[in-house]
């Protein structure tokens, strides 16, 4: 899903570029339809203490920790819930 958004944005920004030249707004709403698109992965916290498993220090990636990097708990295990 967040690949077809970011190029959905991409192709509105250069579409209205090459019909109505260089355009602000255009890349307003990609940037718009990106943070929403990847709203949901905010809400994928490791379920023993809740820090988010996209974050690598201050990086985001787009693939989660199996294991939490702050308490060390194993997320891909079979009884863990997300919260």
């Amino acid at each position: 899903m967040m690949l077809g958004v970011l190029a959905l944005a991409i192709g509105l920004v250069v579409l209205v570029d090459r019909l109505y030249g260089h355009s602000t707004l255009a890349f307003a709403a990609g940037i718009i339809a990106l943070v929403i698109a990847n709203a949901p992965m905010l809400r994928f916290n490791c379920p023993a203490c809740g820090k988010n498993l996209f974050f690598r220090d201050v990086l985001v990636v787009p693939w989660p920790n199996r294991i939490c990097s702050a308490c060390g708990h194993d997320c891909d295990s079979a009884n863990s819930q997300n919260r």
